[in-house]
């Protein structure tokens, strides 16, 4: 695990040059391509879990993060699409299965292809190329894509060292995080540690806090919608060893439009319409005491402001439409220290501790700033293809419905998740 950066480095130039110099290289009647020596890379990951909740699952799907998400917990339905978070049930959940595919096209671009099936369908992950060939540090990818926005979020659930999100990130951005379409140009720099900077131009179709789309009535919409692409993503990141210490970080910022619609809600329907900004920081430290031994600490930070105009759908409600803004704050972070090949233990803790929200009408809405989790876990691999995870989960940021005096109260959920993730065929290597 040893100079990490160092291999980052010399593995984007390869991939950057290795074609290139090998098909300029070549004379012109040389420069012949059989596709069929790029047999593809198959493989499925089946993640299967056994979860116990302190909350029923008529009851959980209720509980929210009040001024910042509702939903997170449980099982939902939404017209005639059922939504459900990883480890949504009581009892046993086949989260999904993901097959993956992956091959060089040519000398120029290599493609990737992430399905997942689950009982409720099949949705594309991730579908995109990239090129192999640009020179100069360059690299640009097309298609449906995980953003490179802070650290996470580029990373499939099954590399995460916990079987859930951090509170921070499913709360601003839902379990699928910004996963897009769209194209992505990112350059590494020619310098003796890791130094990239990217861009991304996205479609904007995220369901918590971005969006495009017309809401309601094409003829009579409750908010019209604005031309797509309408998300924009920056971030630089850098990564340098001391000893046998990597130190990875970054920086990264997002902007596009904002359409929300929870105009289906049984409580409170509402519409939101404006612009929203987000801001985040991440960094891994990551010590190596053997080959097989090492521990890691790895924190991010996100911010958002959310600026706009909410309709009440509600008949009763009093003020139809309002002013709004939000400025909502929150980080993760997290330690995990690995024993040896087989065995892994960890400890996260999640916090959102800014909720501000300002409404024309005078602020009058419940935003609770306490809002805490806590999770520790245990995980055993019989070998690189198999992990079994043990988690617990302390869940204090919930809150209930109102009550009849209009008071919503905290719900606290402990949940005890045991976890199976099994990998078959051949699979990449996960970026650090």
């Amino acid at each position: 695990m040893k100079k990490i950066n160092k291999i980052l480095l010399s593995s984007a130039l390869c991939a950057s040059f290795a074609y290139g110099d090998v098909a300029t290289l070549l004379p012109a009647e040389k420069r012949t391509f059989d596709q069929s020596q790029y047999v593809p890379d198959i493989s499925a990951i089946l993640d299967f879990s056994f979860v116990n909740n302190s909350v029923k699952n008529d009851e959980i799907g209720h509980l929210e993060l009040p001024g910042i998400a509702h939903g997170l917990l449980g099982e939902h339905t939404d017209g005639d699409t059922t939504h459900a978070t990883y480890n949504a049930k009581q009892g046993f959940n086949l989260n999904y299965v993901e097959m993956i595919l992956s091959s060089n096209v040519d000398p120029f671009l290599s493609m990737d292809a992430v399905f997942h099936f689950s009982q409720h369908g099949v949705e594309i992950e991730e579908a995109y190329f990239t090129s192999t060939a640009l020179g100069n540090g360059l690299r640009a990818r097309g298609g449906k894509i995980l953003s490179n926005f802070g650290y996470l979020n580029a990373q499939h659930h099954h590399y995460w060292d916990f079987g859930d999100m951090p509170l921070v990130y499913e709360a601003f951005l839902g379990t699928h995080g910004i996963n897009e379409l769209g194209a992505q140009l990112q350059w590494t720099a020619p310098t003796p540690f890791y130094l990239m900077a990217g861009f991304e131009v996205l479609q904007g179709e995220n369901e918590m806090m971005f969006g495009n789309a017309t809401i309601g009535d094409v003829e009579d919409p409750i908010v019209k919608g604005v031309d797509a692409p309408s998300l924009m993503v920056g971030y630089v990141k850098t990564s340098f060893d001391i000893g046998d210490t990597t130190i990875f970080g970054g920086v990264s910022y997002a902007q596009g439009s904002s359409m929300v619609d929870h105009s289906t809600d049984e409580e409170g329907p509402h519409v939101f319409s404006g612009d929203s900004k987000l801001y985040g920081a991440d960094l891994v430290v990551l010590h190596s005491f053997n080959s097989y031994s090492s521990i890691k600490w790895q924190s991010e930070w996100l911010s958002r402001e959310m600026d706009g105009t909410q309709y009440n759908l509600d008949v009763n409600a009093t003020v139809p439409v309002l002013a709004l803004n939000k400025k909502q704050s929150g980080l993760y972070s997290q330690l995990i220290y690995t024993h040896n090949q087989n065995w892994k233990m960890g400890l996260r803790y999640d916090t959102i501790y800014q909720n501000d929200i300002e409404k024309s009408a005078g602020d009058d809405s419940f935003a609770p700033t306490d809002l805490n989790k806590y999770s520790g876990m245990v995980e055993y691999h019989t070998s690189e293809f198999a992990r079994f995870r043990l988690q617990y989960n302390h869940n204090d940021a919930m809150y209930g419905e109102e009550d009849d005096n209009g008071v919503q109260h905290k719900q606290s959920v402990d949940t005890i998740m045991l976890q199976a993730n099994i990998a078959i065929g051949a699979h990449s290597a996960h970026s650090f």
